[in-house]
């Protein structure tokens, strides 16, 4: 009895290590900064060069701030990451993803926003860095921007 308890144990204590090890990979700085160029510095992207290869799918106006669906993708080839800085946020950085190789670099997210701003989004390609913007309108109440 004593066997398996350890067996079950150890499993268990193995199961609840995997999360503990995805908060090991969290880029604090980045999530943490106040400012859309400090999140873009602690992402390695502090000058992504434009790119009209990067497609942003999002609402013009925004009546509900709080749900802003934006779809997201990069016909960037070797697209590895893709990241979303909203730059007006409070906490800028809405979220990085990071592709395998063969992945097809798309995103569908929903994000908070709590006034009109410039959302951008930075391709991570062959060592370099891409971005493009696009403006988001919200309105207060649904009542006009």
């Amino acid at each position: 009895m004593n066997r398996l308890r350890r067996t079950v144990l150890g499993a268990l204590a193995a199961l609840l290590a995997r999360p503990l090890a995805a908060l090991a990979s969290w880029n604090e700085s980045a999530f943490g900064a106040k400012t859309p160029q400090d999140a873009l510095k602690g992402i390695g992207a502090a000058n992504p060069t434009p790119s009209k290869e990067i497609v942003i799918d999002a609402p013009q106006i925004a009546e509900n701030g709080a749900v802003v669906p934006v779809e997201i993708s990069s016909n960037v080839p070797g697209t590895t990451a893709i990241a979303v800085v909203i730059e007006k946020n409070p906490f800028p950085l809405a979220g990085r993803f990071e592709f395998k190789e063969g992945a097809l670099p798309f995103v569908k997210l929903n994000v908070k926003m709590g006034e009109t701003s410039d959302v951008r989004v930075v391709a991570f390609a062959g060592g370099k860095q891409f971005s493009a913007t696009r403006e988001i309108k919200v309105t207060i109440g649904g009542c006009g921007g």
